[in-house]
């Protein structure tokens, strides 16, 4: 199986939000399964579907050493997050080639549909938690370098553009 392309920076389903999904159906599941495909492909520890042109609110998330522990997610939402941040670097196959630090919660409570289309509830930690948020915020129609200030986005932006030359 071959996934579809990532799309490129600027485009406007990166900049927009996602439907909800209404059930979890095979067709949920066989897209999950392309996302899978194209996250290990990166290499990468998540991926939503809008970064695949795919407009619902789709994300799986692996951050585990040996992989294959995939944890899919429909309609995912944070509950809870922690008090304390944790700084990590974060990059994304739509804007190739440049990355930034990023402040997030350490950890998050997150309420989703699994696989099975049962709602589920699930505490992420360190990476996986980094992972899930950075997902959330494509499903928004947002990026992580959303999160830095005017000055180092533009820089980050530039960067980019230049290297796609």
């Amino acid at each position: 199986m071959t996934h579809r392309p990532f799309l490129r920076y600027p485009h406007k389903c990166l900049r927009s939000a996602a439907d909800p999904v209404d059930a979890v159906t095979d067709d949920t599941r066989a897209i999950w399964d392309e996302m899978i495909e194209a996250m290990d492909a990166m290499p990468g520890v998540g991926l939503a579907a809008p970064q695949l042109g795919i407009m619902q609110r789709l994300a799986v998330v692996d951050a585990s050493d040996e992989r294959g522990k995939a944890v899919r997610m429909a309609n995912p939402e944070i509950l809870h997050r922690s008090i304390e941040f944790r700084d990590h670097e974060e990059a994304s196959p739509n804007l190739p080639g440049v990355s930034a630090v990023i402040s997030r919660p350490r950890a998050v409570t997150v309420r989703f549909l699994n696989e099975d289309g049962a709602e589920q509830e699930q505490d992420f930690v360190g990476i996986w938690a980094t992972s899930v948020q950075h997902q959330i915020d494509h499903l928004n129609g947002r990026m992580y370098f959303d999160n830095l200030s005017k000055v180092k986005r533009d820089m980050l932006i530039k960067k980019a553009r230049k290297l796609a030359r």
